[in-house]
């Protein structure tokens, strides 16, 4: 009896372990996403690169003008599960992503997935480009070509157990990784709020900063945008609905004109890390910032979330 007992449990044992490998396997993007990635657009690749706010994690630390189109990365955020380092994404075929194709890039920002099959942490936001169009990461790979090469590796990610266990992410995307949209849209709402919603969610990934965390890192989608304890565990992030404590009193006008110019209605000016973050929508087409705009004033009032 205690021999089946024990077999049983080895093979109880085998099974679960079978499990969870199959459950926590790398996925990478299928035959139609490829397809979709298209030749690539360095022209177009160089508004999606400042939607998605490249330089603002990986260009060196403190650099500005064109010195943040040098993405030799380093930026340390230090968070409770340990400290993340933005990786070097210069053209860089060595050190950076230089020798990547445009379907690596694509794995990467959809899948979470490096080119060898690794889960990548979600410190690099890919819980929000998961809802952006191939095409566009087409594009954007184009554009990162184009780039300056940058020698030297940034250092590795100080974690400890068991959050240094890279498989165990799988689990993660299970709960967390999803390409539909968050906020339920009316069927009439306009193509400028569309836009806005692709833009906010998607490439600007503003949720993985404004929206409040659960105990294992998940972005609480129940309370969108409503604002958070900032990462590194100091600070806040603001509410940025229009609920209790958020930018109510905030015109469409205002959004836009703080995101092209830094400046409050209260002619208050950005600072943090949101001032990198503005650098970068400054430099998308006014329509873009238009759109920001009227999305946010149309997602669910939430109050503050922190």
């Amino acid at each position: 009896m205690l021999r089946q007992l024990g077999v049983a449990a080895i093979v109880l044992a085998a099974v679960g372990a079978a499990g969870f490998w199959f459950l926590t396997a790398p996925q990478r993007i299928g035959v139609q996403e490829v397809a979709a990635l298209g030749g690539g657009d360095a022209a177009r690749g160089e508004r999606i690169f400042y939607a998605g706010g490249c330089t603002s994690c990986h260009a060196k630390p403190g650099a500005q003008g064109d010195e943040a189109l040098q993405l030799a990365g380093g930026l340390e955020l230090k968070t409770p599960f340990g400290t993340f380092v933005a990786p070097n994404i210069s053209s860089d075929p060595n050190d950076g992503i230089g020798a990547w194709s445009a379907e690596d890039l694509a794995n990467a920002m959809l899948k979470g997935t490096s080119p060898d099959g690794s889960h990548f942490y979600p410190a690099f936001p890919y819980a929000s480009y998961a809802r952006m169009q191939p095409s566009d990461i087409g594009d954007l790979h184009a554009f990162m070509k184009t780039l300056p090469a940058v020698a030297g590796k940034a250092p590795d990610h100080q974690l400890g157990f068991p959050f240094n266990i890279r498989r165990g992410l799988g689990l993660w995307k299970l709960l967390f990784l999803s390409d539909e949209p968050v906020v339920a849209l009316p069927a009439d709402a306009s193509d400028a709020v569309k836009l806005g919603q692709y833009l906010t969610e998607g490439p600007g990934h503003c949720g993985e900063c404004h929206t409040p965390r659960n105990a294992i890192g998940g972005t609480d989608k129940g309370r969108w945008l409503a604002g958070a304890v900032a990462a590194e565990g100091e600070g806040k992030v603001p509410n940025i609905t229009s609920g209790e404590g958020g930018i109510g009193d905030w015109s469409e006008n205002d959004i836009a004109y703080f995101l092209e110019s830094g400046f409050t209605p209260e002619f208050d000016t950005v600072g943090g890390s949101m001032a990198a973050v503005q650098r970068n929508m400054a430099k998308l087409r006014p329509e873009d910032r238009e759109a920001i705009a009227a999305y946010l004033k149309a997602v669910p009032l939430h109050p503050n979330g922190y």
